[in-house]
């Protein structure tokens, strides 16, 4: 066991968690003093209910296919529902569905469709939720980055539309640069991969047992898997930024 859950792991957890609020409230991180500090200590207990309900779901799911796609329909929803809300407070955050959904679909299905993934709980949960939740920080940063260049380049988009290009065409110009540095965080993990850190999955392959050779086979599949996933999501939301159907009130 790589931790021992124990009264000792909920104290260190509890001063790791009040260290990183009392970080970000004197830092003034945020729009607020306390904003962050409020949110990292909501994010923490949050995680911790959460992780405590899911491992007490996660034993019927694997269990029955119906209860194994209903998880995953909820896992989906979460990260829509997160992801839409931290791009924008307005009616348009649904279609954060989109750039999630099209990045994760394809790749799970063909990896279903190929075998190397059963249609099974225990296999097909931590997969797809890799998947998603790397989608889910793609669309997040693109789709933030996108509405914030255009905010502020404003007059570039109107100096755009003025020359004849279409509304489409001139914020596109803006924000495609920006909305791509949302691969960035995904790009350096896999170019460090080995050399500066030991990803979850590999850790978790050689603590269940698995040869380092299966463990570094199963690490590339994840990171691999994760650039396609954030390359879709990242060209989905952009293109939904720059047709203007998610955007923000007070936005171009």
């Amino acid at each position: 066991m790589l931790l021992p859950v124990n009264v000792m792991l909920g104290i260190v957890l509890a001063v790791l968690l009040a260290a990183a609020a009392t970080v970000a409230a004197a830092a003034h991180l945020g729009p607020d003093r306390r904003s962050r500090a409020r949110e990292i200590v909501v994010a923490g207990v949050r995680a911790a209910v959460q992780l405590a309900a899911v491992s007490l779901v996660i034993g019927w799911a694997v269990r029955s296919v119906p209860l194994l796609l209903a998880f995953l329909a909820v896992i989906y929803a979460v990260a829509v529902r997160t992801a839409g809300r931290r791009i924008t407070r307005n009616g348009t955050w649904w279609r954060a569905a989109l750039p999630i959904g099209a990045g994760v679909a394809p790749v799970v299905a063909a990896l279903l469709l190929t075998g190397l993934v059963p249609v099974k709980g225990i296999a097909l949960i931590p997969v797809t939720g890799i998947l998603i939740g790397g989608a889910l920080t793609a669309t997040v940063l693109g789709g933030r980055r996108a509405l914030d260049e255009l905010t502020a380049r404003r007059g570039e988009v109107e100096a755009g539309m003025a020359l004849g290009l279409p509304d489409r065409d001139a914020r596109m110009e803006v924000a495609r640069e920006a909305a791509s540095d949302a691969l960035l965080p995904g790009l350096d993990q896999t170019r460090t991969v080995g050399l500066v850190t030991l990803p979850g999955a590999f850790v978790g392959m050689l603590l269940g047992g698995a040869s380092p050779l299966e463990a570094g086979a199963v690490q590339l599949f994840v990171l691999v898997g994760l650039m396609a996933v954030q390359a879709v999501a990242v060209a989905v939301v952009l293109e939904l930024v720059a047709r203007g159907r998610i955007h923000r009130d007070e936005g171009p």
